[in-house]
C-alpha cells in the first residue's frame, strides 16, 4: 500500500474469494491459458480499475499456487488476506482468512492442523474436513483467523444444507450471499433478516458478496467484492468491522450516493493550535480528550472561519474570548477544506486570518464572492459549550430550530409581504385623504357664516356698487390655476419621455450566443421604432408648449396688469362709499372684497370634497380587499406547515410530537399594546394567554366599542378595553398591520417505555436540551457541529436514542462533535475520532492520534479518556455481567 495518512475510516473495496490461476481450470473447466505470473498481473491490473483495495486467497483447501498472486498484488499496495476454503463434516464450505502477514508455511501448518492434507488431484482438496462446523470455528478463531459461510444459499452452503445450528453460532460473524438480500428466495430472506425463530441470531448476521474469483475479469462482477470500513486496511480492523457489520460492511448494491455538504479539513496556522491538520470523515466524528485540551478551542476556530454567528448571548461572549485567546496574540489563522452542497458539490477552501473577514477560494484558485456560513452552508448549525442549555431557556428561539423542516414558500411568502406593503402604503394614503377631508371639510364650514357676511354687506346696497368685485376675485383665482394646468402638462411630458425604454438590454452584445437572438433583434427594431417616434412626437410637444407658455406668460402679465388698474379703481370706488359706525368706505370695500375673495377660495373646495369623498370610499374598499387577501394567505400559511408537521410527527414518533397554534407568536401584538397609552407591560400580558384572539378580530371588535371588547372574554380589563375602542384611526391601521406568525409547540415524550408527553414549559433544562438534539439531528445536508452534546443529558437516552439516530443519519450529514461521553464515538461507531493533548503552551492532534476505533492507539484512548481507564472498564463490565 501506497505511504498515505489513514486519519479516518472510509469503506474499502474487499474482493474475499480470489483463487490462483489453476482455480478455473481445476473446478470450472475454464482454460484461460495464463500462467500463474501472467494470470496474476491481469488479476493486479482489472483489481485497480475496480478499486479493489484488499483480497483475500481462498483456494481449495491448498495455499500452495497463491504466492504469486499474494506477491504480485502486495507489490502494488493491494492488501492481501491469505487463507483456504474447505469443506466440514456436515459438508458445508467456509472460507478462512489470515492476517496479511501470515507466512506460506504458517497457512501449510494451519491446514494440517485442521486435518486438511496435501492432495496431488486438486479435486480431492474439497474433500470433508474430519471437523464440524463449530469446532472450524473454535479453530480457526484460536489460529487468530476469520471464517465465513461461504456461499450459504447454494449447494454446500449453511443454508441450503439447513445447518440452523451452525447459523446461530456467535462465532460466525459472516455469510456469503450471491447477490442483494431482495433477490433471495423469500424464506433465505426472512432468515438474513433475522425473522425466522429457528434461525434467530442474538445479532444479525453480516451478509457480504464474494463470489469466486477464478478468472481476472470475474472481479468485475458485482457480487465478487464488499465494502468494509477500516482506518487502513489491515486483519484486525477487517475482523473488527464484523463485530460492528451493522455500521461497517456493506454489500455492492448498498453503497448509496448522497450529496450532501462535508467539511474535509482543517488546519491551523499560529496560536494554541499552531501545525494542526486533521483531514476528518465525511460522517460522525468525534473529538476526544482530557479537559483544557482545546476541543473547545478548535470547534470555536472552526465557527470562526466559517464565521456562523452563536445563537446565544453568554456563547458568543465565551467563543470570541476563546478565539482571542487563542488566535488573536499569534495572528493565526484557519484554513477549512469542504464540499458545498449549496454550490452543487464544489469543493472551496476558506481561509479567515484573526481579524480578517473569511476568504473564499474557488476549485481555479480565485478569491470568490461566497460567504462561507451563509452561501456555502447556508444551513449549517454549529452549536459551543452550553449554548443548547442557554438555547433551551427561550422557547420561542427553541421552535426556530424547527423553522428548516417547514414550508418556506418564497412566492406565499412574496405574496404576504407584497400584501403588507400595499396595506401600509394604503393606511398612510387614508390617513392623508382624511385629514385633507377634515381640512376641506373645515374650510366649507366657513362658508355659511362667511356668506351671512356679505349678506349684511349686501343690505347696505354694497352689491350694486361693488359687482366689479365678485367678478375680479374670480379671475384672481383663474391665473394661479392656468399655471398649474402647464405644470402637469409639462410634467406628463417629462414622465413619458422617462418611460421610453432603454434598449441596453437588447444590445448587440447582450444577445450574443443566444439561440434566439434573431428574433430579439427583431424585437429591438420594433421598440427602436417606437422610441423614434416617440422621442419626435415628444420634440413636437416640446415646441408646441414652449409657445404655449411663453404666450401664457405674456397674456397672463397682461391680465395681471389690468387686474391691478382695476383694483385701482375699486380703491377710488371704496373711497366713495359713505362711512358706517365710525368705519371709512374705503375700509368698508376692503373687507368686503376680502370676503367674496375667501368665499371664492372655498367654493371650489366643495368639488374636491366629493373627489375626495370617492378616494376615501375606493382606498377603504382596497383595505377590505388587502384584508381578506392577508387573512387568506395566512391561512395558506398555517395550513402548509400543519402538513409538514404531520410528516415531521411521523418521523420523530415515539420522541417528539410536534403542534402548530396559529397566531401563537403574539410578541409584535404585545408590543403594540404595551405602546398604547395607559397600557404598559402589566396590562398588556392577557394578550398570551387570550383562546382565538386574532389582529383582525381584535381590530374589528375594537371598532365596534368597549362593549364587544369585553363581551369576547379575552381578559383584558376595562380601562384597556376603553383605550382600544378609543384609539385613533392610525393607531387602528397600525394593529390591522401586524403579521403574528404561527408558534410551533414542541412535546418531549418522557417515557423510556411508552409514550407520555410533556411541553417545553413543563420540561428541566436537560429534557429541553433533549428535545433540540432530536431536531438537529433531523435531515440538512449541511454538518452539525456541537461541543459537548451529552451535557445535561442522562446516558441512557444517549445510548437508546441519540447514539442510534447517529447512525442511521451519518450517512447522510456530517456530524463533528466534541465529546466526553464514550457512547458517541464507540457505540455511534465515529469514523474520524481525534484525540487532543496539550500542554500549557500548545495543543495537538498528530496524525497517529487521528482514526477510528479499529485503530489500537485510538481504541487505549478512548479507554484511558472517556471510560476511565482500561482497568475501570473491565470492572463495569464484570460487575455488569456483560461479555463480548
Amino acid at each position: 500500500m501506497q505511504d498515505q495518512r489513514y486519519t479516518f475510516a472510509r469503506f474499502w473495496k474487499c474482493a474475499l474469494q480470489v483463487n490462483p490461476h489453476t482455480y478455473g481450470e481445476s473446478y470450472r473447466g475454464q482454460h484461460h491459458g495464463m500462467d500463474a505470473e501472467t494470470y496474476a498481473v491481469a488479476l493486479r491490473n482489472v483489481c485497480r480499475e475496480e478499486h479493489v483495495e484488499v483480497v483475500g486467497l481462498a483456494d481449495h483447501g491448498s495455499v500452495e499456487e497463491s504466492e504469486v498472486v499474494r506477491r504480485i498484488l502486495a507489490e502494488s499496495g493491494i492488501v492481501v488476506f491469505p487463507g483456504f476454503e474447505v469443506a466440514t463434516s456436515e459438508k458445508a464450505h467456509w472460507v478462512c482468512l489470515f492476517p496479511e502477514g501470515t507466512p506460506h508455511r504458517q497457512l501449510e501448518a494451519y491446514l494440517a492442523r485442521l486435518g486438511s492434507l496435501p492432495q496431488d488431484d486438486p479435486k480431492e482438496r474439497t474433500r470433508p474436513l474430519n471437523l464440524t462446523g463449530q469446532q472450524l470455528l473454535l479453530k480457526v478463531s484460536e489460529l487468530q483467523g476469520f471464517c465465513y459461510g461461504a456461499h450459504v444459499t447454494l449447494n454446500n452452503g449453511l443454508l441450503k444444507r439447513q445447518l440452523d445450528n451452525l447459523w446461530t453460532d456467535p462465532r460466525l460473524r459472516a455469510a456469503q450471499i450471491p447477490g442483494t438480500v431482495d433477490d433471495l428466495p423469500q424464506g433465505y430472506r426472512q432468515i438474513v433478516l433475522n425473522l425466522n425463530p429457528a434461525y434467530l441470531r442474538d445479532r444479525r448476521m453480516a451478509l457480504i458478496n464474494a463470489k469466486d474469483v477464478a478468472v481476472p475479469e470475474d472481479i468485475r462482477d458485482s457480487r465478487a467484492a464488499t465494502f468494509v470500513k477500516m482506518t487502513r486496511p489491515c486483519f484486525a480492523s477487517f475482523v473488527m468491522a464484523f463485530k460492528d457489520s451493522e455500521s461497517r460492511v456493506r454489500l455492492a448494491g448498498e453503497l448509496e450516493d448522497h450529496s450532501y455538504s462535508q467539511i474535509k479539513s482543517i488546519r491551523i496556522e499560529g496560536g494554541y493550535f499552531d501545525g494542526l491538520s486533521a483531514a476528518v470523515s465525511d460522517h460522525l466524528n468525534a473529538l476526544i480528550g482530557g479537559r483544557g485540551t482545546g476541543k473547545s478551542t478548535l470547534l470555536e476556530c472552526l465557527r470562526y472561519a466559517l464565521d456562523v454567528p452563536h445563537k446565544g448571548r453568554d456563547a458568543a461572549k465565551l467563543g470570541e474570548q476563546i478565539v482571542q485567546a487563542n488566535l488573536g496574540k499569534a495572528g493565526g489563522r484557519v484554513v477549512v477544506e469542504l464540499i458545498s452542497a449549496a454550490s452543487y458539490m464544489k469543493p472551496f477552501t476558506v481561509v479567515r486570518r484573526f481579524g480578517e473577514p473569511p476568504r473564499v477560494i474557488d476549485e481555479n484558485g480565485n478569491e470568490s464572492s461566497f460567504h462561507p456560513g451563509r452561501d456555502l452552508l447556508p444551513r449549517v448549525e454549529v452549536y459551543g459549550q452550553n449554548e443548547i442549555f442557554e438555547l433551551a431557556g427561550s422557547p420561542d428561539e427553541l421552535a426556530r430550530v424547527l423553522d428548516r423542516f417547514l414550508p418556506d414558500s418564497a412566492e406565499q411568502r412574496s405574496q404576504l409581504e407584497s400584501a403588507y406593503r400595499q396595506l401600509k402604503q394604503n393606511g398612510e394614503k387614508l390617513l392623508s385623504a382624511h385629514e385633507t377631508r377634515d381640512e376641506i371639510q373645515t374650510m366649507i364650514q366657513q362658508l355659511p357664516k362667511l356668506e351671512e357676511q356679505v349678506r349684511q354687506f349686501k343690505e347696505q346696497g354694497l352689491e350694486e356698487r361693488l359687482k366689479q368685485v365678485p367678478l375680479l376675485e374670480k379671475e384672481k383665482q383663474l391665473g394661479p390655476r392656468i399655471r398649474s394646468e402647464l405644470c402637469e402638462v409639462r410634467e406628463g411630458h417629462r414622465q413619458f419621455e422617462e418611460s421610453l425604454p432603454d434598449l441596453t438590454f437588447l444590445s448587440d452584445r447582450a444577445l450574443e450566443n443566444l439561440p434566439h437572438a434573431e428574433l430579439l433583434r427583431r424585437a429591438r427594431q420594433i421598440m427602436e421604432v417606437l422610441n423614434e417616434g416617440s422621442r419626435k412626437k415628444l420634440r413636437e410637444i416640446d415646441t408646441l408648449m414652449g409657445q404655449a407658455e411663453t404666450d401664457m406668460s405674456v397674456l397672463l402679465d397682461e391680465l395681471r396688469d389690468e387686474l391691478r388698474t382695476s383694483e385701482m379703481q375699486l380703491e377710488k370706488e371704496f373711497s366713495k362709499l359713505p362711512a358706517v359706525a365710525g368705519i371709512a368706505g374705503t375700509e368698508i370695500g376692503r373687507a368686503y372684497q376680502g370676503l367674496l375673495g375667501e368665499i371664492e377660495q372655498i367654493r371650489p373646495a366643495q368639488t374636491r370634497l366629493r373627489t375626495v369623498n370617492m378616494l376615501v370610499k375606493e382606498l377603504e374598499q382596497a383595505r377590505r380587499n388587502l384584508l381578506g387577501e392577508i387573512s387568506d394567505l395566512r391561512s395558506a400559511r398555517t395550513s402548509a406547515k400543519q402538513n409538514a408537521v404531520k410528516l415531521l410527527n411521523k418521523r420523530l414518533k415515539g420522541k417528539l410530537r410536534i403542534t402548530i397554534v396559529p397566531g401563537g407568536l403574539r410578541q409584535p401584538l404585545r408590543a403594540f399594546l404595551q405602546g398604547l397609552p395607559s397600557v404598559g407591560a402589566r396590562r398588556a400580558g392577557w394578550v398570551n394567554e387570550a383562546q382565538g384572539i386574532t389582529v383582525m378580530g381584535l381590530a374589528a371588535s375594537a371598532r365596534k366599542g368597549m362593549e364587544d371588547l369585553l363581551r369576547q372574554g379575552w381578559g383584558m380589563t376595562p380601562s384597556v378595553a376603553e383605550t382600544l375602542s378609543s384609539m385613533s384611526t392610525a393607531s387602528r391601521y397600525e394593529l390591522e398591520s401586524i403579521d403574528v406568525d404561527d408558534q410551533v409547540s414542541i412535546e418531549l415524550n418522557v417515557s423510556h417505555e411508552g409514550e407520555r408527553y410533556r411541553s417545553l414549559e413543563q420540561l428541566s433544562t436537560g429534557q429541553k436540551c433533549t428535545a433540540i438534539l432530536h431536531l438537529l439531528l433531523l435531515d440538512n445536508p449541511d454538518p452539525l457541529v456541537m461541543d459537548q452534546p451529552e451535557d445535561n443529558l442522562d446516558n441512557a437516552f444517549i445510548a437508546e436514542r441519540i447514539v442510534q439516530e447517529l447512525r442511521e443519519a451519518k450517512t447522510e450529514r456530517q456530524f463533528l462533535f466534541a465529546t466526553h461521553n464514550a457512547n458517541i464515538p464507540v457505540f455511534g461507531d465515529a469514523e474520524w475520532i481525534g484525540v487532543c493533548s496539550a500542554s500549557d503552551e500548545h495543543a495537538e492532534i498528530p496524525d497517529e492520534m487521528q482514526g477510528s476505533i479499529d485503530i489500537p492507539e485510538i481504541r487505549d484512548a478512548v479507554a484511558n479518556i472517556l471510560e476511565g481507564g482500561r482497568e475501570a472498564f473491565l470492572q463495569r463490565k464484570e460487575k455488569y455481567g456483560f461479555d463480548y
